[in-house]
Order: C-alpha cells, then sequence, then structure tokens
C-alpha cells in the first residue's frame, strides 16, 4: 500500500489535533523552497488568497500549454504515418495507446507516490525531466522510421506528462479559495487547448509544409527543441515560488466548510463520487480521444478534401475547443459548474449523433461542434469528483488522471470500427463512451447537490472587514480574541468558569 500512497495521508484526528498551531497563509508563502513538505502536516495552503496564488498558478499553466502542445502534434503525427509508413487505422491507433497507456501505469504508482511524498515542486520537475527524456528518444526514432521506436517513445512522453498532471491538475484546484476551484482549473486547461489549436497549425504549415509523405526528419528536430525547453523549464521550477498544498491542508479546509457542505470524514472506500468520476473520466477521455485520432480521417471522407485541408478544418475544431473553455470558465462565474457539465455534455450527445448522419462539410462541422461542447468536461469532471476528499485529496487525483488511459482504448476500437465499417459510423464507439460519461452529471445534480453547492458558498482565502483571510490561523485568533474580550478575558488571562 505505500505505492498507492495510503500511509502518507494523515488521520483526521491528526489535523485537529495541530488546532492552532498550525502555520498562517503567509508561513506557507515563506517556505517555498523546503526539499519536501510531510504531506500529515499543515503549511498554511489551505486558506490562500487569490493574490497570493496567482504566481504559482500562472506558472504551472505553462506546463498545461505544454502538454497542449504535445497532444496537438499527436495527433497530426497519427494520420501522418497512416500515410508515410502504410498502416491501418487500428494500428495507428496503437501511437495513441502508448501515449495514453502510460496514464493507467504512473499516476496510481510512482508519480502518485512522489507527489504524496515529496510534494507538488519535486513532482513538477520529475515530470518535467521523464518528458524530455522521451523527447529525445524521437531523434533515433525518426532517423530509423521504427513505428515502434515512435510507440516507445510516446510511452516515456505520456508518463512524464502524466506525472506532470498527477501534480499540476489537484495544485490548481487546490491553490486557492476553494469556492474558485472549478474557474481556476479551467482558465488554466484553457491554455492546454491553446496549445492543442498552436500544434497542428504548426505541424501542417511548418513541419510538414515541404515535406513529402515519406520525409519523417523533421520529427526529430521539432523533439529535440521541445527537450531543450522542457530541460530548461524543469529548472525554473527549481527555483520558482510553489507553496504546497498537502492533504492534512485539504482535511482542515473539508472540515472548515463542513457547515455549508454536511462533509464528514470518511475513508477512501467509501467515496462513491469519486469511484464514479473516475468511470466517467475514463469513458469520456476515451471517446474525445476517439473522435480526435480519427477527426482529419473523418473529414477526408466526408467532404472530400485532402488531408492538408483536414488539418486545417482540425486547427478550427481545436479553436473551438480553446473558446468553449474559456466560455465555459465565464459561466462558472455565474452558474454552478454542476449545471454547465451537464449543458455541455448534453450537447457533445447530440452532435455527436449528428456527426454519424450528415455528410459533407456539415459532417465536420457536426464534429467541430462536439469539439466546442468537450470543452470544459476533462476539468470539471476533475475538479468535481475530489470536491470534498478531505485528506484522501491527492490519492484520489492521481486516480482520476489515471482514467486518462482511457484514450489507449476507444482509438483503436474507433479505428478498427472504421477500417470495417466507413469513419462516420465509426462514430458510434465515442457516442458509447460518451454516453457514460453523460449519466455522470446526472448523478451530480441529483444526489451530489448540497455538498457541490457549499463549497461554491464557502469565504475561505477571501478576506473579512479586518483584511485577514478567513480560515486562515490569524482570522481565527482573532475570533477567538472577540470572544474573550466580550467575556472580559483578555490575552495572557484563564477563563474560570463558577
Amino acid at each position: 500500500m505505500v505505492l498507492f500512497g495510503k500511509k502518507e495521508e494523515p488521520k483526521l484526528s491528526e489535523v485537529l489535533d495541530q488546532g492552532m498551531r498550525r502555520p498562517s497563509n503567509v508561513e506557507a508563502m515563506n517556505q517555498l523552497h523546503r526539499k519536501s513538505v510531510s504531506n500529515r502536516g499543515l503549511t498554511g495552503a489551505s486558506a490562500l488568497t487569490v493574490r497570493q496564488s496567482l504566481f504559482p498558478i500562472t506558472l504551472v499553466t505553462i506546463l498545461f500549454f505544454l502538454w497542449g502542445f504535445a497532444y496537438g502534434l499527436l495527433d497530426v503525427l497519427n494520420a501522418k504515418f497512416q500515410n508515410s509508413l502504410n498502416i491501418t487505422a487500428a494500428k495507428a491507433g496503437g501511437l495513441q495507446g502508448a501515449y495514453f497507456g502510460a496514464y493507467l501505469i504512473g499516476p496510481p504508482t510512482w508519480a502518485g507516490w512522489v507527489v504524496r511524498k515529496f510534494g507538488y515542486r519535486w513532482t513538477f520537475i520529475t515530470g518535467l525531466c521523464v518528458y524530455g527524456v522521451g523527447a529525445l528518444m524521437f531523434w533515433p526514432s525518426a532517423v530509423y522510421r521504427s513505428f515502434g521506436g515512435f510507440c516507445g517513445s510516446l510511452f516515456i512522453v505520456g508518463s512524464g506528462l502524466s506525472t506532470l498532471e498527477t501534480s499540476a491538475n489537484p495544485f490548481i484546484a487546490t491553490c486557492g479559495p476553494p469556492r474558485l476551484s472549478e474557474f481556476r482549473l479551467e482558465i488554466s486547461q484553457s491554455f492546454q487547448a491553446i496549445g492543442s489549436v498552436v500544434a497542428p497549425l504548426l505541424a501542417s504549415r511548418v513541419f510538414f509544409k515541404e515535406t513529402n509523405d515519406q520525409d519523417l526528419s523533421n520529427v526529430q528536430w521539432t523533439y529535440l527543441g521541445i527537450a531543450a525547453f522542457v530541460f530548461c523549464l524543469a529548472v525554473v521550477f527549481y527555483f520558482a515560488p510553489i507553496p504546497e498544498v498537502t492533504d492534512a491542508d485539504m482535511a482542515l479546509q473539508a472540515e472548515q466548510s463542513s457547515g455549508l457542505t454536511g462533509y464528514v470524514d470518511k475513508p477512501l472506500r467509501k467515496q462513491f463520487k469519486l469511484f464514479f468520476g473516475v468511470a466517467a473520466q475514463f469513458c469520456y477521455v476515451g471517446a474525445q480521444v476517439g473522435v480526435a485520432s480519427q477527426f482529419i480521417k473523418y473529414s477526408v471522407e466526408s467532404a472530400k478534401i485532402s488531408d492538408s485541408a483536414a488539418s486545417d478544418r482540425y486547427a478550427i475544431g481545436q479553436g473551438l475547443f480553446a473558446i468553449g473553455r474559456f466560455a465555459a470558465a465565464g459561466l462558472m462565474m455565474v452558474m454552478k459548474p454542476r449545471w454547465v457539465l451537464m449543458a455541455f455534455m448534453t450537447g457533445v450527445m447530440i452532435f455527436i449523433a449528428c456527426a454519424m448522419g450528415v455528410r459533407g462539410e456539415g459532417g465536420v462541422a457536426m464534429l467541430s461542434l462536439v469539439l466546442f461542447f468537450e470543452s470544459c468536461v476533462f476539468p470539471t469532471i476533475f475538479t468535481l469528483s475530489i470536491r470534498g476528499l478531505g485528506r484522501h485529496t491527492k490519492r484520489g487525483s492521481s486516480w482520476i488522471v489515471a482514467a486518462v488511459s482511457g484514450g489507449a482504448l476507444f482509438p483503436s476500437l474507433t479505428g478498427l470500427a472504421a477500417d470495417h465499417m466507413d469513419y462516420h459510423r465509426a462514430m458510434c464507439v465515442p457516442l458509447i463512451g460518451f454516453f457514460v460519461a453523460f449519466a455522470f452529471p446526472i448523478y451530480l445534480n441529483t444526489a451530489c447537490a448540497k455538498e457541490l453547492d457549499g463549497f461554491r458558498e464557502t469565504k475561505i482565502g477571501y478576506h473579512d472587514d479586518d483584511g485577514l483571510a478567513i480560515g486562515d490561523v490569524r482570522h481565527d485568533e482573532r475570533k477567538a480574541s472577540l470572544v474573550h474580550e466580550e467575556k472580559g478575558v483578555f490575552p495572557g488571562e484563564k477563563e474560570i468558569a463558577y
């Protein structure tokens, strides 16, 4: 159980025993360069304000752009390999399988253990270094035109990025006032979507513009540049001011919000919302990747256009995906996130069904709208699933990240269906995945409404009239002092009951 992090999680009694001895949020920001932090100890980061969390969140958002770029480039490479190596759609799905298969192994085992044992900073650095090694491995794979080599390189890249996601997603979700958790992750993931837009454009306009179908040499230079950038970013994170948010901090935050949410500490095996979220995320990500991996071939079949023109259509679809995330983030400032998730999943279901029946440019438009409505689903499922986990937050987060491995299964199944039917009817495979994921917002809006709305109402991390952060130890000390003053008891004196 050590690998899965159980022994690194605090007990609620340990958290409460630290009581008024806990650090303040100012101390959390001042202890930025500790080598590691105990996951059982309070750091004061449970009550970080928006201003305190702004810079570290901005820095981590760079990581979202980074793997958005890798993900967007992967889809174009998929179609490139199908042409240059003359392989079937099902076999090309092996690229997706190698990349997303790494998510099944890392997050619930070693990556999850690193984030609980050493904290977010060293997990960021570890993930970046592994990603850089994987990027370097593309050089020999491109030279020898080895499909197996590309699969192996993508597996290492996926291992690095899964490690980054194991830390980055929960860090963004928990670093700052809890009521803004969904908004923060949605905004950060929007830059991941921008990376997904930039990558296909560069692939079609720069990397492969002057190459024929048999030339893969430009791939090696592309990933060499990525590797250099990633290693430099690892150095930046070594010196960057990154506060640590521990499971003990999240347990305290959940206790402080219990009056609004009805929170009760439970063992992980009874966190049913988490388990449903993992299943929904697995099916959703699988369906999303299934659509993305076949988008270019679908467009060629539907609109009778070239691969280059289809790549442009895909870039438009990814642009809609990015716009959708920013739109969803804006909606979350005025609407409950569970409502936003329900609305966007409904849109996904409608337009994926239309994409199966409509041909020509209309079919491409329907599939592009699927990408628009997919936009907010992953980050919203993530944040809503870890709501109320308390001391289990990091371990639960690693399980949801592991659910990204659904992307290893659905693309191959979609490609296999396309080989035996056509790309329109093959969209029935993603449709099944989306249907399972659609059940999750229904569950949230019926069984978990009070808990989720309670976290939206909490003021933890916001300033009171005295300028102190609500939920911070200094705020609690001030409240206790006022109570004593009302009773005529002053600091240093004891209250005597007669």
